[in-house]
């Protein structure tokens, strides 16, 4: 009896020994597999965080040579553009915009647990800022850029009557002896003497506001140029525009004549800047080089013929 329950524990350790080692080998095997092979879900989840930082490290990328490029425009918009036209450069916090709100970016980044979508929300929320802002700085400087475009078709810039060799200079503006009443009197504008039915010319694009007679100019005709210039030819033999027309530079709107108060065919030609009259001389730039600008006013400053 004995040697039979000797023999039956013998042969229960030689089961019992491989059981054990074939279910330590197997707990073994199976944390090394799940140490070096992750599970499906595992993979997955790897993936998308592997996808996610490509991703971002693209986004951070670009971001980052926009931001370059916008750099580059500021700097062009302020010391080149607004230079040119002498505009304001828009202040650095207008650029920036107010999106730094740390509640709103903290909510972000409890939502997603990652800084990192914070972080580059952050970035887009002020690259954005800069974007609209550059926008309507440009949008700005188009507008200004046509409206000084305008104001350049619009201002008085040629004589009124062809002129090319400077010899119709008559009379020019300032204090002289008056030719009709003998007496020192300010003269308000330049006279080109001219033959009767010689072309007179709209100086800049404008509306006429006064096409009649006026005491002492006669046959006259008033433009207005908007930016607070006008202009008035004088003295006309015959008026070819009317009130309300619109003109533009070089359009022929009268004729010369000698009505009114003068001794002898002419235009008397002014130039009012916000109702005041000045000096005519001024707004030939279109018309003449620096040379025959000093040689015009030689010629004016000695004109002796008076003519109104």
């Amino acid at each position: 009896m004995e040697q039979v329950e000797t023999g039956f524990r013998d042969v229960l350790r030689k089961i019992t020994w491989p059981i054990i080692f074939g279910v330590l080998l197997g707990v073994v095997m199976f944390v090394l597999y799940v140490i070096f092979f992750p599970s499906p879900r595992e993979k997955q989840i790897q993936q998308k965080y592997d996808a996610l930082n490509a991703q971002n490290a693209l986004l951070n990328s670009r971001v980052e040579r926009i931001q370059e490029v916008l750099t580059d425009l500021q700097q062009r918009d302020d010391n080149l553009y607004r230079a040119i036209l002498q505009a304001e450069p828009i202040p650095i916090s207008a650029r920036l915009g107010s999106t730094s709100i740390p509640s709103y970016y903290d909510s972000i980044a409890r939502a997603t647990d990652s800084q990192l979508a914070s972080d580059l929300t952050r970035k887009i929320d002020l690259l954005e800022n800069e974007v609209y802002s550059q926008i309507k700085s440009y949008d700005e400087l188009i507008d200004y850029a046509r409206q000084q475009e305008i104001r350049l078709e619009n201002l008085p810039a040629i004589q009124p009557v062809l002129n090319t060799d400077l010899k119709r200079f008559a009379s020019g503006y300032g204090w002289r002896v008056d030719p009709v009443y003998h007496t020192r009197r300010f003269h308000a504008g330049i006279d080109f003497a001219a033959p009767t039915g010689t072309d007179v010319y709209a100086t800049g694009n404008a509306k006429v506001v006064f096409a009649g007679w006026r005491q002492g100019y006669g046959n006259c005709v008033e433009l207005s140029h908007g930016y607070d210039y006008n202009t008035l030819y004088a003295h006309l033999h015959k008026i070819l525009v009317r009130p309300g027309q619109k003109v533009n530079r070089g359009d022929i709107i009268a004729l010369v004549g000698s009505t009114g108060k003068s001794t002898g065919p002419h235009l008397h030609y002014e130039v009012h800047y916000k109702g005041q009259a000045v000096d005519p001389r001024n707004f030939y730039f279109l018309d003449l080089s620096p040379e025959e600008y000093d040689r015009m006013v030689q010629l004016l400053s000695n004109a002796g013929n008076m003519l109104d």
